[in-house]
């Protein structure tokens, strides 16, 4: 198994700059493509985990404020899922799962984030319409849900809340990628506490090499993805790429692969 406190391999380095930039692309913040992307490697899902949300904590936050900053950041669509989503993410980092269940939550995630990017597009409330109000009991069910989730496998949960916000009428697709990369960072930065203060987080000099590229795949993709390159087109590709990674996982536990 490799050792997080050396330098990560070259292959992953370059996973982790194309899965940043990809990502920033379309208003996500990458977890799932961390995961995917380390899972290759030999490596534990503590530091798979952990490393997932830091880098998570760095790309959704450049993907916030510059949602934010073109007007698009609604407090009132974010605020009701935190109340359950941040304690959830908590216990959900403090917690310490088994590998081989951590690893069958995992792909199961990663499937169904993979069939969402490749065969749904995203619908919803258009600009300047009307928003639904919030139901608070299913607001905060569903927060509470996805939080726990989300802490438990290393994912921020805007690839949930996403086309939940959008498909409920709440918001906007813009609205809803500046709900995301919010809920991303607040329940990511709760998922990470939780890890530490449960003794599941593993970073390392690896980890750290990781952020700066992780910073520099962002900032090109989130300003590329904005000017020249095709949302649709990407959000199919990534689709592909993260089911082949389920696919080859679930046919080498069968034994297939």
């Amino acid at each position: 198994m490799l050792d997080p406190n050396t330098l990560p391999p070259w292959q992953l380095t370059a996973l982790v700059f194309a899965v940043a930039f990809l990502y920033s692309s379309v208003g996500f913040g990458g977890a799932s493509g961390y995961l995917a992307a380390m899972s290759l490697f030999a490596l534990s899902t503590q530091f798979m985990a952990g490393t997932a949300l830091t880098l998570n904590i760095l790309v959704a936050s450049i993907a916030f404020l510059a949602y934010a900053r073109a007007g698009h950041f609604s407090p009132r669509l974010l605020g009701p899922f935190l109340l359950t989503s941040v304690p959830a993410a908590f216990l959900g980092g403090y917690l310490r799962v088994d590998e081989e269940i951590y690893r069958m939550l995992l792909y199961t995630a990663l499937a169904y984030v993979g069939v969402r990017l490749l065969f749904f597009q995203s619908l919803g409330r258009a600009e300047g319409s009307r928003a639904k109000a919030l139901p608070w009991p299913l607001v905060l069910v569903s927060g509470g849900i996805i939080g726990l989730v989300s802490g438990m496998v290393g994912l921020g949960g805007g690839i949930f809340l996403s086309p939940l916000v959008i498909l409920a009428g709440w918001g906007t697709p813009k609205e809803a990628a500046a709900t995301s990369a919010g809920f991303i960072v607040v329940n990511s930065v709760s998922g990470v506490l939780g890890r530490i203060l449960g003794g599941n987080f593993v970073f390392g000099l690896m980890g750290a090499a990781l952020l700066p590229v992780g910073l520099v795949g962002a900032l090109a993709g989130s300003r590329l993805g904005a000017r020249y390159l095709s949302g649709q087109a990407l959000r199919r590709l990534l689709g592909g790429i993260l089911l082949l990674a389920v696919a080859r996982f679930w046919l080498g536990y069968l034994g297939v692969w």
